[in-house]
């Protein structure tokens, strides 16, 4: 498999850059969801300039409306924290799954009945390719709802509700805990039976595959493609953007990140709500010229 840890190569700065990976939420979007124009006449300067653009989010491809009118070029997005790569061309509710790298079910359960014992009072939510399912506890954070309402166990069952399609990922909340101790908590508890990361302010996990991570598809893809770590340029904001900003050749933080994106980005750009992507391709683009 092609590695997302990045190795030390040619200096970034001097590598055209071919590739540009961005978070949405609280990254490439405003606080409000919205892509500003600004940040949509970057996004199409730089596919007009040969640099192809993936939106790499922790979002379910369901909800990836907020940018399917700012598609350019390919139109491929990478969701569920890597996940899943989907192709965003057929617009809201008609995206084609490209590649889907699940969590088997088997890891899935056993996550979450250790997690569980390591957190009392941690709840569940089930995400798959195309439905959704959730404890009956789980409170309501995604504004949905759920195909199906069953404790985890069964919610997970082999023959579980959507049992025919692929899982992509587990979404655990507790009421009470720190959310970066709970992320320490969980990653101690279920060691490498699932990738454990974080995109919310609150204690809300998600979990995805052994290996799975936006970095290590990232990668496959860019593999796929030709393109090396060097050529991307990575944006992001949480915890799940960790390994992606260490993986590209360059890197930024926003303004607003958490302190473990700062440490990981080889720069710093501006906050989201005043189009920090944008300045950072801007400037890119006239050193090009």
């Amino acid at each position: 498999m092609t590695s997302a840890t990045r190795q030390p190569e040619t200096p970034a700065a001097a590598v055209p850059p071919r590739l540009i990976a961005t978070d949405l939420d609280g990254t490439l979007l405003r606080d409000d969801k919205s892509v500003s124009p600004r940040t949509v006449a970057a996004l199409a300067a730089a596919e007009e300039a040969g640099i192809e653009v993936f939106f790499v989010t922790g979002r379910p491809a369901r909800w990836m409306d907020v940018v399917s009118d700012h598609v350019h070029g390919h139109g491929l997005a990478i969701c569920g924290n890597g996940a899943a790569v989907v192709d965003l061309h057929g617009g809201p509710g008609a995206h084609r799954f490209v590649k889907v790298r699940e969590l088997a079910r088997e890891n899935a359960l056993d996550a979450a009945l250790l997690l569980r014992e390591a957190a009392p009072g941690t709840v569940y939510a089930i995400e798959q390719t195309y439905g959704f399912h959730q404890e009956p506890d789980y409170p309501a954070l995604h504004m949905e709802i759920p195909d199906n309402l069953a404790p985890a166990e069964d919610l997970l069952a082999p023959d579980g509700p959507g049992a025919e399609e692929p899982v992509l990922k587990i979404l655990a909340y507790h009421p009470t805990v720190d959310p970066d101790a709970f992320l320490t908590l969980a990653r101690l508890a279920i060691g490498d039976r699932a990738t454990v990361t974080r995109s919310s302010p609150s204690a809300l996990l998600e979990l995805s595959g052994p290996g799975v991570s936006k970095a290590s598809t990232l990668a496959l893809c860019c593999a796929e493609r030709g393109i090396s770590h060097e050529e991307v340029v990575a944006f992001g904001d949480m915890p799940n953007d960790v390994e992606m900003l260490t993986w590209a050749g360059r890197s930024y933080a926003m303004g607003n990140a958490h302190p473990d994106v700062i440490a990981a980005a080889s720069g710093r750009t501006v906050a989201n709500n005043d189009d920090g992507v944008a300045v950072v391709i801007e400037r890119m683009l006239a050193q090009r010229a």
